[in-house]
């Protein structure tokens, strides 16, 4: 059976707020279906911005099959350090869950899908609203 690490956040991430013990919930049954075994998750720090877990995580990748996230928006919102983070799961040979989504990354092709995912997300914001369209 295939090793991965669980990865959650104990803040908020691109304006959700999702629970702990829901995430890690979320991420035990992912494994359960997905046939891979699961090695209790690490919480990324509350601070801002912070993926310093995540990336000991990935440091530490060698004796696993990969990592679980709870979702695609709690990877960084720097373009370039996703980027960075898809191209290390790609290059060492690893695959990146996303539970909540259903998606992983293990080879380019994916990790281009999840990229444009994210980046319709982060610019969501700048779509005009029906109200914007139609006034009241």
């Amino acid at each position: 059976m295939k090793k991965v690490r669980g990865y959650n956040f104990s803040r908020q991430f691109m304006g959700e707020r999702v629970p702990q013990h829901i995430q890690n919930i979320v991420i035990r049954q992912y494994c359960k279906t997905m046939n891979l075994h699961y090695m209790l998750s690490s919480t990324e720090y509350s601070m801002e911005n912070s993926s310093l877990i995540f990336d000991q995580i990935i440091d530490e990748i060698k004796n696993m099959h990969g990592v679980v996230a709870y979702s695609i928006f709690q990877l960084p919102e720097n373009n370039l350090k996703r980027k960075t983070i898809y191209s290390k799961f790609i290059n060492k040979n690893k695959t990146l869950y996303f539970a909540n989504e259903g998606f992983k990354i293990s080879n380019k092709m994916e990790s281009d899908r999840v990229e444009m995912i994210w980046l319709v997300k982060k610019n969501l914001f700048r779509c005009p609203s029906i109200k914007d369209l139609w006034g009241n």
